[in-house]
């Protein structure tokens, strides 16, 4: 009788503690409540000063999770909103040094000075990779685990606006502080293991990154901190959340 009671109550505790006490890297957890804007035939190079206009504030990207092995931390920032059929996004930079490296889509542009929105859209389980270097070249991916990527066809990369104040031709490494921002228009058939035609409402998980494996430098930053041993940015367990209006 004593023991149905006990384990009744245990039950009942569970239920009604938060996530986080039961699972702590959900402590952790950022939330950020992503405005929706009106960009009707907006170039992308227009979308810094639309996010002006519409006062979204830059973000920080400043965990850095393995500092043992790569303490470095660059400045870096962002900013996203989201219209009726895109996500927009900024980012700026300032680091030691930039390479773009990486000069057609889907190759290794994580090897370069590098940003990156890791999300799942659809609330399944799947996430997508936008991968982005300093000139704009993209790497997009989609999947359940890591070892399970399918790489977006050109045709849907082509459909994703990019700027670069540091314009679109691959370079070698240049060593010297420098500046940069890209600014991306990812419209929902980016998603492209999906059908989404609205985010609205939604609340979505989500990771922002910045890594430059063979840079100088490496580093590998990310905005929601990530509880692992080894750099790893697959890791949707650790991903925040995204508050669509």
């Amino acid at each position: 009788m004593y023991l149905r009671k006990y384990l009744m109550w245990m039950v009942a505790v569970f239920c009604v503690l938060p996530l986080s006490a039961i699972n702590p890297q959900n402590s952790k957890m950022k939330e950020l409540n992503v405005k929706k804007v009106s960009a009707a035939n907006i170039p992308v190079e227009s979308v810094p000063a639309l996010l002006d206009k519409e006062k979204v504030d830059f973000q920080p990207i400043k965990s850095v999770n393995w500092a043992e092995a790569f303490p470095y931390c660059p400045d870096v920032e962002f900013r996203i909103a989201h219209t009726d059929d895109a996500i927009l996004l900024h980012y700026k930079v300032k680091e030691g040094s930039v390479a773009a490296v990486a000069g057609r889509d889907n190759g290794p542009v994580w090897e370069d000075a590098c940003v990156e929105f890791f999300s799942i859209p659809a609330g399944d389980g799947v996430y997508y990779n936008i991968e982005c270097n300093c000139t704009g070249t993209l790497l997009i991916g989609a999947g359940a685990g890591r070892g399970e990527r399918r790489h977006a066809p050109q045709e849907v990369l082509d459909k994703v606006q990019r700027w670069s104040s540091l314009g679109r031709e691959a370079f070698e490494e240049r060593v010297g502080e420098c500046s940069w921002e890209v600014a991306l228009v990812i419209p929902y058939s980016a998603f492209f293991l999906h059908d989404i035609t609205s985010l609205d409402g939604k609340a979505v998980r989500a990771n922002f990154y910045k890594c430059g494996d063979k840079l100088q430098t490496p580093h590998f930053l990310s905005w929601n901190p990530i509880g692992l041993e080894r750099p790893n940015f697959h890791c949707p367990e650790f991903f925040g959340m995204l508050n669509m209006e």
